[in-house]
């Protein structure tokens, strides 16, 4: 069965603007589960977007008054996939009005913290937000895909999704299995399955798929956030696994789609051999592969 996915959890980068009360308030709620990045404008959070610093933002609803609104539309339209939040610690004259406006701007979710109550939903929002949503629906979808798959080729499938560490080649990920690149693109090739930089290679797309939902991301920070060596090494890429431009793989596949693309190709068509390899751990040759005990549960 596949593990406890909170095992691999992360902390979320989240960029802030708070007042200095706030700030200390939020350290101490959730220092365990985000690095805060403390902002004074809403153009260095739109930075930090841009450069994939943070995976959410924390807004001050007292705060927002001192805010340029135009820079908040604008970072809720060029990155819907980020979640932003708002955040409630007192009652002012003006907080009906900006709670009002903050939501009209696009903003959905409020944290009410003039309550103690208020200090725990967020800490469960930033637990919710460790592990990224990608990772946890592309892992939770090949989970039913594969019942009962060995916790060895789970975790190959968990590095194929882990942002941390981010693995993008064959001996990276052969490193993280503890066995060397040419015995494991062997045992895929004697198990009739993909070669595992088909694997990689379409995981890194679904990522770039996902980044690209984000309209203020373009095409060369995409490329440089997902350590490609140029733009131009990351369309070679697409044209040579896609058959397509970056620009038409933009305007095809989101994040779910290339998802589907991706268990389509490589997971449901090669379910039932999934279920009982194990790439980093061979069967020796007098054990039958359809045996009671050949699969570690």
């Amino acid at each position: 069965m596949p593990p406890d996915p909170k095992r691999n959890a992360i902390r979320t980068p989240v960029s802030t603007i708070l007042t200095p009360l706030e700030r200390s308030h939020v350290d101490a709620a959730a220092q365990d589960l985000c690095d805060a990045l403390h902002r004074e404008s809403l153009d260095e959070v739109l930075s930090d977007l841009r450069e994939q610093r943070a995976n959410l933002v924390l807004i001050s609803v007292t705060r927002y008054g001192s805010q340029n609104s135009s820079r908040v539309a604008a970072m809720v339209r060029e990155f819907p996939r980020v979640p932003a939040v708002a955040l409630l610690t007192e009652t002012q004259n003006s907080t009906p009005h900006a709670t009002l406006a903050l939501g009209q701007l696009g903003i959905r979710t409020l944290v009410d913290a003039r309550m103690p109550s208020g200090w725990q939903a967020l800490r469960n929002l930033l637990a919710s937000q460790g592990s990224s949503d990608l990772q946890r629906s592309a892992l939770a979808q090949i989970g039913l895909d594969l019942p009962g798959v060995s916790r060895d080729c789970w975790r190959f499938f968990e590095l194929l999704f882990d942002s941390s560490p981010r693995i993008s080649t064959v001996r990276q990920l052969a490193r993280h299995l503890n066995i060397l690149p040419s015995t494991l693109m062997s045992r895929f090739f004697r198990a009739k399955l993909p070669a595992p930089k088909r694997y990689l290679s379409l995981a890194r797309l679904i990522r770039a798929a996902r980044l690209f939902e984000n309209p203020g991301l373009s095409v060369a920070r995409v490329a440089n956030h997902l350590d490609y060596s140029s733009p131009q090494s990351f369309g070679r890429h697409v044209r040579t696994v896609m058959k397509m431009s970056p620009v038409k793989f933009r305007s095809t596949y989101d994040g779910q789609g290339m998802l589907q693309f991706f268990r389509t190709e490589l997971v449901l068509p090669y379910a039932e051999v999934l279920c009982s390899f194990r790439p980093s751990a061979a069967y020796p040759g007098w054990i039958p592969k359809a045996g009671a005990k050949s699969r570690e549960l």
